[in-house]
């Protein structure tokens, strides 16, 4: 059975964040991801200048700007009755963008690898047992050894079921996302879009690519995908992928020799440009709190500290995912909103803003 200091499960921004500077620090890191990278995420696509700090202090700030992707210079607000409201956005080198969670979640979990993390792919672990330190099973039946164990497995998190700490998830809404032609003449904006049935998010994430999201609620979804099929001119047999819960309680971050991160810790939701912003500084909070551990440090006051920065890191900010959530449930609220921001666009300049403010 191999022995690791820190076992992380899940290969996502928060997994492999978490294990980069895991293993930078000189921890033994292994990763278990179910997945075979690179695979696509149901997700905005958009990186918002937050999350730049983080990557600088991973060396792969300039990685991800040589990716393909889309500088956004605005965002585009459309009620109901087609009355839109535009908001610019930050300009620079650590403006907005969109890129595909398909080659940025790539590029985050091979630089882990790089560093000198274990990653092992599709391997789903199947049995957690936890005394002192951790006994991991897989459905192959690999076994392995860790000081810590690490939850980044998303919104469903396994690690989370298995050790019965996953909340009961609230299937209000559903939503479908594609990677879908981009649009002639679309422009470098992300379009929120008030429909009856919810919401529709676009944002181009390369030249040629438009990610199209829709949300509402089960009974609103499938007219939904009607409208994006006209409006888009997109034929029926479309593939879109599709994520439900988009809400659910928060799982306590801080358990001894077990936290969790990203999604598996907090549900945010997935097209308001915050979520990768959230996992990824989530899992280096995670490696500074594990490495201290591991190093001797006194346990409960470092694991208190994490609490609290994570706590600190949503502080102010997830009134947005209220609204958002509000928007979906009584989209004509939401297009009222649009609607008085036509004469006073205070309200949707402060929300752009703290979505896309940088890192304090």
């Amino acid at each position: 059975m191999e022995i690791f200091d820190v076992a992380i499960v899940g290969g996502g921004p928060a997994g492999s964040v978490c294990a980069a500077f895991c293993a930078r620090a000189g921890l033994r890191t292994l990763v278990l991801e179910r997945e075979k990278f690179p695979r696509e995420k149901v997700c905005g696509d958009c990186l918002n200048p937050s999350c730049w700090p983080v990557l600088e202090r991973l060396d792969l700030a300039e990685r991800v700007r040589d990716l393909p992707h889309s500088k956004l210079d605005s965002v585009e607000f459309i009620a109901i009755d087609g009355h839109t409201v535009n908001i610019d956005l930050p300009t620079g080198d650590d403006c907005e963008v969109s890129v595909k969670r398909s080659v940025f979640d790539n590029l985050l979990l091979r630089h882990a690898g790089q560093l000198g993390a274990h990653v092992c792919e599709e391997t789903t672990v199947a049995s957690l047992a936890g005394n002192g330190g951790w006994k991991i099973e897989t459905a192959s039946g690999e076994m392995f050894s860790a000081r810590a164990l690490i939850g980044a497995d998303g919104r469903n998190s396994t690690v989370a079921r298995l050790c019965n700490l996953l909340p009961k998830p609230k299937r209000e809404r559903v939503a479908l996302q594609a990677h879908i032609p981009l649009l002639r003449n679309f422009g470098r904006r992300v379009v929120l879009q008030f429909l009856p049935e919810g919401y529709s998010g676009q944002a181009p994430v390369n030249e040629a690519e438009l990610n199209l999201c829709l949300v509402g609620t089960p009974p609103t979804i499938s007219r939904l995908r009607r409208w994006a099929e006209r409006h888009f001119e997109i034929t029926s047999d479309q593939p879109w992928r599709t994520i439900t819960p988009l809400t659910r309680s928060p799982v306590p971050c801080g358990h001894e020799n077990l936290l969790f991160i990203g999604d598996a810790a907090r549900v945010v939701e997935p097209f308001t440009g915050e979520g990768i912003y959230y996992a990824m500084r989530s899992g280096e909070l995670a490696a500074t709190a594990i490495s201290k551990i591991i190093r001797g440090e006194d346990q409960r006051p470092t694991l208190h500290q994490f609490t609290r920065a994570c706590a600190e890191m949503y502080r102010g900010r997830l009134w947005i995912n209220r609204l958002a959530r509000a928007a979906v449930l009584w989209p004509n609220a939401g297009s009222f909103f649009v609607r008085a921001a036509r004469v006073q666009p205070a309200i949707l300049r402060l929300l752009t803003r703290k979505i896309v403010s940088p890192e304090l």
